[in-house]
Formats: C-alpha cells, sequence, structure tokens
C-alpha cells in the first residue's frame, strides 16, 4: 500500500505543477492583449502576434499534462489492485525513461536559448527580437517548471527503489 500512496503523492504533485504553465499561459495571453491594446511602438506591437503564440503553446502544454496526470492518478488505483508487481516495474521503467527524457530537454532548450539570443544580436527588426525575446521568455518557463518536475520524479525513482528493497526483505 506505501507503493500506492508514494506514486498517488507523486502524481498529485505533478498535477498541481502542470498547472504553472497554464497560470503561465494566462501571463503571455493577457501580455499579447495588452501590446494589442497600449502598443504604440513598432517593437510594442511586434510583441502581440509572439506572446499569443507562446501563451497558447504553453496552455496545450499545461492542458495536456493536466489532464494526463489527473488520469494517471485514477489509474494508479485499477493497475495496483490489478496487479502489483507489474505496477511497480511499470513505474520503475516509466521514470527511468522520463529521467532520460529530461536529459535532452536540459541540453536542447539551453542551446536554443542560445540561438534565439544571437537572432536578438544580429537581426535588428522589431519582429525577430520580440520573437526572440518571448521565445526565450517561454523556454525560461519550461526550464523552471521542468526542473522542478525533474527533481520530483528523480527523488520518486529513488523513493520507488526503496520500496524494491523493502519488499525483497
Amino acid at each position: 500500500m506505501e507503493l500506492l500512496k508514494l506514486a498517488t503523492e507523486w502524481a498529485k504533485t505533478e498535477v498541481f505543477s502542470t498547472r504553472f504553465f497554464i497560470f503561465f499561459a494566462i501571463g503571455f495571453l493577457i501580455a499579447s492583449i495588452g501590446f494589442w491594446q497600449l502598443g504604440k511602438t513598432d517593437l510594442a506591437k511586434a510583441y502581440i502576434i509572439p506572446t499569443l503564440v507562446a501563451g497558447i503553446l504553453l496552455l496545450i502544454i499545461g492542458s495536456g499534462l493536466n489532464y494526463t496526470n489527473i488520469q494517471r492518478v485514477n489509474q494508479f488505483q485499477k493497475d495496483f489492485n490489478t496487479d502489483t508487481s507489474s505496477f511497480y516495474k511499470s513505474e520503475i521503467e516509466r521514470t527511468e525513461s522520463t529521467l532520460k527524457e529530461y536529459t535532452v530537454v536540459f541540453k536542447v532548450i539551453p542551446i536554443l536559448i542560445i540561438v534565439a539570443a544571437l537572432i536578438i544580436l544580429f537581426i535588428n527588426t522589431p519582429t525577430w527580437r520580440a520573437i526572440s525575446i518571448t521565445f526565450i521568455a517561454m523556454l525560461i518557463v519550461i526550464l523552471l517548471v521542468d526542473g522542478t518536475a525533474h527533481s520530483r520524479i528523480e527523488a520518486y525513482h529513488n523513493e520507488l527503489k526503496l520500496v524494491d528493497i523493502e519488499n525483497k526483505k
């Protein structure tokens, strides 16, 4: 039963965490409306579309992850009651593969931030500056939320291994 409680607590914290994508998405959408209504300069007007796109992307990411994790919380009880051993093995495999994916994410996103920063330096048009700055802001949001999610899943994975040690005794 400790395994089910551990998995459920992890999934519930993931549900809470993914809501930050939605929170930031709303912020980007509000910023887009603000630039649309109050933007007087070419640079301010150039932010309307990039912040709108970033807000929509973050809203899609947050909604998708939120829905997936809510479904996962509901499915844990069924899977655990059906076959505890296979539930445990599937969770170990899932956490290991997710940890490997985060390694790729934490290498690719900084490279994308560098590319966007170089675009700011070398292309001096308001549209490309707005796109690059908004893209960097969106990637920073993703890094912040994924950074906390990575540490949570790493801790969850380590706790799963401890549950296995306790089951063997």
